[in-house]
């Protein structure tokens, strides 16, 4: 993790209930260097978004309990007052939600919001912060942002509110974007155009990212590094080409051989995971996906039901939480 510009280690979220403590993270760690991209993927479920909220201290210390370290350029999040911390959320760190409709505030123009995010972190004036407005408008690719500006969030298409959030995470130039399944409500075509923006973005600006997505072709497209969740734990980390074609966790082929593929002639049905997520308030015993995994029956002497595995390295910066994975650096 040495040089990392976002470093999280052994990071733990519960969430207590009347019916009992949900498990969100479980001891997750990774590390991000600086101007890369990582993707974090996963069901529903997984932990992904809570991660995520963890990170940019969202997470209201009533209802959470949070444990480990985020280390933000060599500065712990986690150790910060809650004021520090706001005043770098937007400025040090900016984050992009799942659904532009509901994160931009219906009764107010776009320009009126882009113009509130610049002024509560830079000292200038109204008619400063508006051009600024008009400038990040134009550069996500909204046609016309001097009259958009003006224009109510009903009034913008599903892409094009997506550009606005885009927009606003970017205004004070953060050093730190996560990103968080920035393309799930929008069309095929839109997706890729807010790929490609996003990209583009990361060149000019030099934007740590941290991408948040069950879409796999995203994570193709833009990360360097992937972590794989499960239950609540990092259950593979990699580079992007680890998991793609070298993957050691029967869960990452599950998903992987759950997509379809446009390179490859297929004349059976996919494959997918049997079986649902668990429940992060009764978590299995053992390996959490030991009910739904189809190689357990190869490991001796029922571990995966008894035995919680390790994160095992399996390549140099490739490791995987599977009993099938041998503690060498590879698998039997």
């Amino acid at each position: 993790m040495t040089g990392a510009f976002l470093e999280v280690r052994d990071l733990h979220v519960d969430f207590p209930t009347d019916d009992g403590t949900v498990h969100a993270v479980a001891g997750a760690s990774f590390s991000v260097s600086p101007g890369s991209t990582m993707a974090i993927v996963g069901e529903s479920g997984s932990g992904k978004s809570v991660t995520a909220q963890a990170i940019m201290g969202l997470l209201n210390p009533r209802a959470a309990q949070v444990s480990g370290h985020v280390f933000l350029n060599g500065t712990d999040l986690l150790e910060c007052e809650p004021d520090d911390v706001r005043r770098m959320r937007g400025s040090v760190m900016s984050m992009i939600f799942q659904d532009p409709l509901s994160s931009l505030h219906p009764f107010y123009r776009i320009g009126d919001q882009l113009v509130e995010a610049v002024r509560v972190h830079q000292n200038v004036s109204k008619s400063q912060a508006r051009d600024m407005a008009i400038d990040g408008l134009r550069r996500v690719g909204i046609p016309a942002p001097e009259r958009r500006v003006d224009d109510y969030p009903h009034q913008l298409s599903g892409g094009m509110r997506q550009r606005v959030m885009i927009a606003m995470a970017l205004i004070n130039g953060p050093d730190l974007l996560i990103a968080d399944e920035p393309t799930t409500a929008l069309d095929v075509t839109v997706q890729a155009q807010i790929i490609d923006l996003m990209m583009e973005l990361q060149e000019q600006t030099g934007t740590t990212m941290v991408v948040i997505t069950h879409d796999l072709g995203v994570v193709a497209e833009m990360a360097k590094d992937v972590c794989v969740m499960y239950g609540g734990r990092i259950v593979e980390h990699g580079s992007t080409d680890d998991i793609y074609y070298r993957t050691s966790m029967p869960y990452t082929q599950g998903l992987l051989s759950s997509v379809p593929r446009l390179d490859e002639v297929r004349s059976e049905r996919l494959d997918p995971i049997p079986g649902n997520p668990p429940s992060l308030i009764r978590l299995p015993s053992g390996c959490v996906f030991h009910p739904r995994c189809r190689e357990r029956s190869r490991v001796e002497d029922d571990l995966c039901r008894t035995l919680e595995p390790e994160l095992l390295e399996v390549s140099p910066g490739h490791t995987a939480r599977c009993h099938l994975v041998d503690g060498t650096g590879g698998a039997p």
